[in-house]
């Protein structure tokens, strides 16, 4: 599914547990490949997710008009170390004719009950969301309409 949505979050093992125009959520098991030397999670990876989840909410959001970024801010407030899971929920903010603003918060999984544990970092995603979609890529939502009827 994953390879479908969004090939960097595929690479990175990034997976969608929740995906509507509302709220999308996952999850990401920190791995070599995602962290930084100090073997801790990368902020770009941070970064990363929230464009993602924001992205993929935002296109949904504008009836599957094409989308794209125009601000990302981003605070980390604790590390997630090799081995954490990260888990990720993008909720919109803000869902207008020609802009959406999108909040993005990443937390810890606690080990022992699968639940939040404490918040890592924090996203707002600002994007255009009033773009033709250019006949060639019509079918770019495709794969969201199709997995989003089944989680």
């Amino acid at each position: 599914m994953m390879a479908e949505l969004d090939s960097p979050l595929h690479a990175l093992g990034f997976e969608i547990d929740e995906l509507s125009p509302a709220r999308v959520t996952g999850r990401l098991l920190v791995t070599a490949i995602c962290c930084q030397p100090f073997k801790v999670l990368h902020g770009g990876v941070s970064a990363l997710v929230a464009e993602a989840l924001a992205s993929m909410g935002a296109h949904m959001a504008s009836g599957y008009k094409r989308v794209a970024g125009m601000q990302l801010s981003i605070n980390h407030f604790r590390i997630a170390n090799l081995g954490d899971t990260v888990l990720a929920r993008a909720v919109p903010v803000h869902v207008g004719r020609s802009t959406q603003v999108w909040e993005v918060k990443l937390w810890k999984m606690d080990p022992s009950t699968g639940e939040k544990g404490p918040q890592i970092a924090e996203s707002r995603v600002t994007l255009l969301s009033n773009l033709p979609l250019p006949e060639e890529h019509k079918n770019a939502g495709a794969a969201l309409r199709k997995y989003a009827s089944k989680l």
